[in-house]
C-alpha cells in the first residue's frame, strides 16, 4: 500500500506560486475538474512539446468544464519566460522546493542518468473532480498524444 494518493483519495492542499508570485492551492478549483500536469523543466524538448499541446487544447478542456494547471519546480520568473517565449495559454504554477505538492504526490523523486542519481520530476499528470477527489492519474508520461487523451477523460468525466 502507497502512502502517496492514489485513485478516489482527495488530492492534497498543498499551495503552489503562481508566475507572478501568488499562492495557489488546489482547493481553489473546488466545484470543477482539474487537470495538474507534472513535467520536469521549462524550455526542454518534451516539456515545451507537453506545455504546447496543452496550450493548443485549452479551448477545449474549458468547454469541458476542465481547468489546466501545469507545475515544475522551476521558479516564477522562469516559468514567466517560458510562457512568453511560446506563447502558452496553459497555466503555469511553481511547485516547492521542500515538501510541495510533488512530494505529497510520490513524484518528486531519484532518478538516474548517466550512472548520476539526481532528484527529479516524474511527468505525470492528475485528473481531479469537481469534489477533489482524484479521478485518474498518469504516470511515466509519454508526450505524443498525452494533452488529448487527458481531454477526451476530462470530457468523459
Amino acid at each position: 500500500m502507497s502512502p502517496f494518493p492514489a485513485v478516489g483519495d482527495a488530492l492534497p492542499d498543498v499551495a503552489l506560486t503562481t508566475p507572478d508570485g501568488g499562492a495557489l492551492r488546489p482547493s481553489a478549483f473546488a466545484g470543477r475538474k482539474l487537470v495538474l500536469f507534472f513535467y520536469p523543466k521549462d524550455d526542454t524538448p518534451g516539456c515545451t512539446t507537453e506545455n504546447k499541446d496543452f496550450s493548443e487544447l485549452a479551448d477545449q478542456f474549458a468547454a469541458a468544464g476542465t481547468a489546466l494547471l501545469g507545475v515544475s519546480k522551476d521558479p516564477p520568473k522562469k516559468h514567466l519566460k517560458f510562457i512568453e517565449k511560446h506563447a502558452l495559454t496553459a497555466p503555469l504554477a511553481s511547485d516547492a522546493e521542500v515538501g510541495g505538492l510533488s512530494d505529497a504526490l510520490g513524484i518528486w523523486t531519484e532518478k538516474s542518468m548517466y550512472g548520476r542519481t539526481y532528484m527529479g520530476m516524474v511527468r505525470a499528470t492528475y485528473l481531479v473532480g469537481p469534489d477533489g477527489r482524484i479521478a485518474r492519474i498518469w504516470d511515466k508520461v509519454k508526450v505524443k498524444g498525452h494533452a488529448a487523451e487527458v481531454l477526451a477523460a476530462a470530457q468523459a468525466l
